[in-house]
């Protein structure tokens, strides 16, 4: 995902954020009240932030264990190639539905991973078919999540 320029927030825009993150089910009434905006000023900003690419999704979190996904993996990839259509082929390799996170990153491995699991066995296949069928891949290294500390896709709002 290419980087885009920061857009301009004034404190409005920050605080509706703040509570957009903490539940996108929050009314807008309720929003409105909190950051002192009525409803339909409310619901501007957030449709501008929304076409501004500000706010990119509204989402549930979902409890992995809770769906039969218990096992979460975080693996690093190594590439053989991370040129032109080399690194275009990996990105598009680990944008599948089975990946939960994926980062192109700088170090000793070119990609991390976030996985969930149903079992082991279920990972040993995609593991085949994502790493050891890949011919860009020199190495991969797993490890396995003893516990889910924290987990948030929640972004920092600093003022200017």
């Amino acid at each position: 995902m290419p980087q885009s320029r920061p857009a301009v927030l004034d404190a409005f825009d920050r605080a509706i954020l703040a509570l957009l993150q903490v539940d996108t089910r929050t009314p807008l009434r309720r929003i409105g009240e909190q950051v002192h905006l009525s409803t339909a000023a409310t619901q501007r900003r957030i449709r501008r932030l929304e076409e501004q690419g500000v706010i990119q999704a509204h989402t549930a979190v979902l409890d992995p264990a809770s769906v039969g996904q218990a096992i979460t993996l975080l693996v690093e990839v190594q590439a053989e190639r991370t040129h032109g259509a080399d690194l275009d082929a990996m990105k598009a390799a680990f944008s599948g539905p089975e990946i939960q996170q994926c980062y192109y990153v700088t170090g000793h491995a070119d990609f991390m991973l976030v996985l969930t699991v149903a079992t082991m066995a279920d990972y040993e296949g995609l593991a085949r078919r994502l790493f050891h069928e890949n011919r860009n891949v020199k190495w991969f290294k797993t490890t396995v999540v003893m516990d889910r500390v924290k987990v948030g896709l929640a972004v920092p709002l600093l003022e200017p």
